[in-house]
């Protein structure tokens, strides 16, 4: 059996770092998912087939919220202590809010670049596109049920359901701190129960749901929660070869499954589909194992710690150190991307084409962030 080693200091990736400042390495893979998810969200060009949901049962979106949940035990873990909760939990709750806006303003973005579209290039089809047809068709009603998050855009649902964890995240930092156990079965009965029972908010125009149920997907976010802090106390990942083992075999047979098209295999037994399907919106298991699988490995992999502990100014760095307004103008310009795609027969080469040039200004945005900081940050000289 191999011996255990921390998740974190110089070796794996994740406890508190051993060295002073900001640990990078959760900056360099929140970037690297935040251009994944990019990438992603623009369908029908060549760079998406390079993508990691092409081996295997999660994508990005898993691999983003897992990361969140470490930085939040990171930023939050230790400090949710008697006499500080009310001020962070209004600090928490104001950052619900932000992502509250946000999310409302990029959907609002979003309809004024597809109905640019359709008027531009007189394509009345773009209204068909990402569920913008009942806003349309009952523009009253829409803007209500938009603002009261009862309707989504496609590729416009995930601030929301991270609206709807920082709301939560008060009482998860307190179970937490009260016993991480109580945490973990009280979030995974909650997920089960949402899994097997359905329970989801429901859209207000038609007879859909959220594509992303907050109720299945905080129990990602919390493990990240728990298993930070469990580092930050100075706890270990075992690094045996009785995980090592099977996560390697798990990530094999997902990313076969998904390379041969294995979906008719029907192994359920009768199971509830959270169990035994690979649906994204209750987060089915079959997408939770895999993301824990793929981050374990990571994590062990001492390797993957010295590539990911990168200088301060590294433009990786600097992306996922600015990951929510990169977020918003990475949905923004893939919004973009899908029209110009729609308007050009999908031409595969002029996608991918524009995802470059979009990865590109992804760095150069964040640059420009990092730049507004530090002009910020310095004070006009006084007269003598």
């Amino acid at each position: 059996m191999l011996q255990k080693t921390s998740w974190g200091g110089r070796d794996p990736i994740g406890t508190a770092p051993a060295m002073a400042g900001r640990d990078t390495r959760l900056d360099v893979f929140r970037a690297l998912c935040l251009l994944t998810i990019f990438i992603n969200h623009v369908p029908g060009q060549y760079l998406e087939y390079l993508t990691h949901k092409n081996i295997g049962f999660s994508d990005s979106a898993e691999a983003f919220v897992l990361i969140s949940g470490l930085s939040v035990g990171v930023a939050y873990g230790g400090r949710f202590v008697a006499g500080a909760r009310l001020a962070l939990t209004l600090k928490v709750w104001r950052r619900a809010l932000t992502l509250y806006v946000a999310h409302i303003m990029t959907s609002v973005v979003t309809l004024a670049i597809f109905a640019g579209g359709a008027l531009y290039f007189g394509r009345q089809d773009l209204i068909g596109e990402i569920n913008i047809r009942p806003i349309v068709d009952q523009a009253e009603q829409g803007i209500v049920a938009m603002v009261l998050l009862g309707h989504q855009l496609g590729y416009n649902n995930i601030l929301s359901m991270y609206a709807v964890l920082f709301l939560m995240l008060p009482g998860m930092l307190w179970l937490n701190a009260a016993s991480p156990r109580l945490l973990f079965g009280l979030s995974a009965t909650l997920w089960l129960a949402a899994g097997c029972f359905k329970l989801v908010p429901y859209n207000f125009l038609d007879e859909g749901y959220w594509f992303l149920n907050p109720w299945s997907w905080q129990f990602l976010f919390v493990i990240g929660i728990i298993a930070m802090t469990h580092v930050r106390r100075g706890g270990s990942l075992p690094r045996t070869w009785w995980l090592i083992l099977p996560s390697v075999a798990y990530l094999l047979v997902s990313g076969a499954w998904v390379l041969f098209s294995w979906w008719n295999i029907d192994f359920s037994f009768g199971l509830p589909a959270v169990l035994t399907g690979f649906d994204k919106t209750f987060l089915s298991l079959t997408r939770l194992l895999h993301v824990l699988a793929l981050a374990y490995l990571l994590a062990i992999t001492p390797l993957v710690s010295r590539l990911t502990r990168l200088d301060a100014n590294h433009p990786l760095v600097m992306i996922g150190r600015n990951s929510l307004p990169v977020f918003i103008f990475g949905t923004i310009l893939a919004m973009a991307g899908q029209v110009l795609l729609f308007v050009t027969g999908k031409n595969p080469i002029i996608g991918s084409l524009f995802v470059v040039a979009g990865v590109g200004l992804h760095f150069v945005y964040a640059y420009y962030l990092d730049w507004l900081k530090e002009v910020g940050s310095v004070k006009p000289l006084r007269a003598a």
